[in-house]
């Protein structure tokens, strides 16, 4: 810590924790404007100008600005507050106020700034860094606005997919991650040694553990990490990713199809819904989103192998598209 942060930290008057306000989390400050609040978080930006400081402060639900007057608090704590460093720890209290010009629409108008932990310079700052300087700082750059959406988004894709087998009466049964053979008849397998008793793979699929499961429960999924060793550098092509499976017992070919428009629509449907925000952080078009309407079009297996020979394709009746 240098000596301006340690300065800083030790100029910050202590406050008994049972004095302060209710905490709350940014995303629920419309539900106590004009009242006294708590924000634990951290410092995502400070500006000056003259007797004001502009605090934004993220808890991780949101990002909301803290207004600071010389003459609201004590001399030492505004100087102290001058020189907080970026993504210092902070536990702060205001009176929440609406304001269309501020971020999320709402503000603090601060009273109180307990600076828990100054730390070092952040060390990802303003200028554009290159991939592997993020990457190589990973665990930081997952608090930048953009990696937030992301993550906000993944979310809330992986809540509604649970949300929607559990509407359906379907079971969630976990497949095992080290599985003893292949699933899908091929070799790219991550091969190793499972104690003295042989070979053990990372699972590629779960779809056997949930055929199983379909013949006790009707209607089962599972929805975990899945891994393929197959050699690839493009994006489509992931090493290791999750994936949803269901499995239902007396279903044909239509039940299927119908099971998975469903589940687009709903997912879709529900990240518009509740994500707006953070696509619109990530700068995403949502106008192909918005598309994604039940019902799809259908056409049999009959059809698309006359489409394929009518476009003079050298397909047979039995080939695999």
């Amino acid at each position: 810590m240098t000596d301006a942060q340690d300065s800083a930290a030790a100029e910050a008057p202590d406050q008994p924790a049972d004095a302060l306000p209710p905490v709350v989390s940014v995303s629920k400050l419309s539900d106590h404007v004009d009242q006294e609040v708590t924000i634990r978080g951290w410092l995502f930006n400070r500006r000056s100008k003259g007797k004001l400081h502009f605090l934004i402060i993220r808890d991780g639900s949101g990002m909301v600005q803290g207004v600071m007057f010389r003459g609201n608090v004590d001399d030492q704590l505004f100087d102290a507050c001058g020189r907080i460093p970026q993504e210092a720890s902070l536990i702060v209290t205001g009176c929440v106020g609406q304001d269309d010009r501020a971020p999320g629409g709402y503000e603090l108008q601060l009273s109180g700034v307990e600076i828990i932990q100054a730390g070092e310079d952040y060390p990802i700052s303003k200028q554009s860094h290159g991939p592997d300087f993020l990457l190589s700082n990973r665990h930081l750059w997952l608090r930048s606005r953009r990696q937030l959406a992301i993550l906000r988004i993944r979310h809330e894709v992986i809540q509604s997919i649970r949300d929607f087998f559990y509407q359906r009466d379907f079971i969630n049964v976990d497949a095992p991650i080290l599985t003893p053979a292949a699933c899908e008849g091929t070799s790219t397998l991550f091969e190793l040694d499972y104690f003295d008793e042989g070979s053990a793979y990372l699972t590629q699929s779960g779809q056997l553990y949930m055929e199983a499961g379909a013949m006790a429960h009707g209607k089962v999924y599972c929805f975990g990490p899945t891994f393929r060793a197959e050699r690839s550098k493009t994006r489509r092509h992931l090493t290791e990713f999750w994936m949803v499976e269901p499995e239902m017992a007396y279903a044909d070919l239509d039940d299927t199809m119908q099971l998975a428009e469903d589940l687009l629509c709903h997912v879709v449907g529900r990240v518009l819904e509740r994500s707006a925000a953070s696509l619109a952080e990530l700068d995403r078009d949502t106008a192909p989103l918005e598309k994604v309407k039940a019902p799809f079009p259908r056409i049999s297996y009959d059809e698309a192998v006359e489409i394929l020979q009518s476009k003079g394709h050298d397909f047979t009746w039995g080939g695999d598209f």
